[in-house]
Parts: structure tokens; C-alpha cells; sequence
């Protein structure tokens, strides 16, 4: 039986008026990619369902062919109402920032990340797809963070994107809020942390070692 992935992404499309934003590609192309070579059953989803959106600012004149084909995969997500928890091994989250808006505060989403992870079920996210655990409780009421090592996009990296002042919150600080061990490497360095079933990278020069350590871990 192949292993089943479930890939949550922001439907979010604005930061503010004449800033889009959405989903980072290279983080959804890598990992999609990633999952797919294994043979993995892959489905995609998000708070809307439908078309999702991508950061314009994600695909520049040196974006792979590879990245940009992963566009497809986006037209016609499945609405989270639309998901169980029981139907899949892992859950990945990619980032881009329209996921500080949307996925922290998705009731389906929070309940999904329960379930998953109190299942033992592996739970993965990268860069600004760990904003989708800020909101995420245990059954016992606990953040879902409290006390793990965990990795996302650093307030110092989103110092340099110069979005911080306009941004709901800054995601390491909120994550170390909650109680979390944040564990942060250098600026756009691959980084990225295991701790149990809960796989966290920094940013997208991380995918690629969160996409691997999932697959090193759903076998």
C-alpha cells in the first residue's frame, strides 16, 4: 500500500492592497515532487478548496521548469471540510506568507493537526507553513509546540523581507510564545529539526531536508 500525504496550503492571496502573496512554490514543487517519486498518494488541499494561489514573488527568470509544471497541482485543491484525519500517514505544510493568515486560525486545519499528531501520524512544515501550528492544541489543551524543538522562517530572515511590520504576527517569537524550543540556524541556511513525529524546516532552502526526513521516516 502506498503512503498517503495530505499537502495543506493558504488560500490566502493578499498581505496588503497591492502586495499578493499565497504559497511559496519551490516549497509545495519540491516536496509534491519529493512524495511523488516515492510512489506516494498525494492530495492537495486547502481552507477554500479550489484554485490556490503563488507568491509572484516565488517564481523569478531562475525558477526551474520542474517548479513551475507543479502549478497544475494547485487548480483544483480539495476544501479541508472535505478531509479525515484517518485517510493518510503525514501532513505537509508548505509555506509562503499567505499561510500566517489563513492556516493558523482554520478550525478544520487545527483539528486535522490534533488528530494527526496525537495519532501518531508524522507532521511536517516548512518556512511559514509552521504558522498553521501556532493555533494547534493537544487534546489536553496544551499547544501542540510546547516544549518540542521545532524550526520555521526566523524573525531575522523576515527582518530582511522588510514584511514584518505588516505581518499578523512573527512566527518564531509566536512559536517560542507558545513554548517551543526554537532552534534557529543562519539566514537562508538549510535547517530543519525532528522531534518525534513533528518534522519543522526554516525556509525554502529547507525543503528539500524536511521532504527527505519525511520519507527517511514514512519509509
Amino acid at each position: 500500500m502506498a503512503k498517503k500525504v495530505l499537502i495543506v496550503i493558504t488560500s490566502h492571496s493578499e498581505i496588503k492592497e497591492g502586495k499578493p502573496t499565497g504559497v511559496w512554490l519551490s516549497e509545495f514543487a519540491e516536496s509534491y515532487d519529493g512524495f511523488l517519486k516515492q510512489g506516494y498518494d498525494i492530495t492537495v488541499a486547502s481552507p477554500q478548496g479550489g484554485k490556490a494561489p503563488v507568491d509572484p514573488s516565488s517564481i523569478g527568470a531562475d525558477t526551474s521548469e520542474e517548479i513551475i509544471k507543479a502549478e497544475q497541482y494547485l487548480e483544483n485543491t480539495v476544501s479541508l471540510k472535505d478531509i479525515s484525519s484517518d485517510d493518510f500517514d503525514a501532513i505537509f505544510l508548505p509555506g509562503g506568507h499567505g499561510a500566517m493568515y489563513d492556516l493558523p486560525h482554520n478550525e478544520e486545519l487545527q483539528t486535522l493537526l490534533r488528530e494527526f499528531y496525537e495519532g501518531n501520524k508524522l507532521v511536517a512544515a516548512v518556512c511559514h507553513g509552521p504558522a498553521a501550528l501556532v493555533g494547534a492544541t493537544l487534546s489536553n489543551g496544551l499547544p501542540l509546540v510546547a516544549g518540542k524543538r521545532v524550526n520555521a522562517f526566523t524573525d531575522r530572515e523576515e527582518a530582511e523581507t522588510t514584511l514584518a511590520p505588516v505581518l499578523p504576527f512573527l512566527l518564531e517569537s509566536r512559536l517560542r510564545e507558545l513554548g517551543a524550543i526554537f532552534v534557529a540556524a543562519p539566514n537562508w541556511s538549510s535547517h530543519h529539526e525532528v522531534d518525534g513525529n513533528l518534522v519543522t524546516g526554516q525556509n525554502p532552502q529547507s525543503t528539500l531536508a524536511v521532504t527527505q526526513a519525511v520519507i527517511e521516516i514514512l519509509g
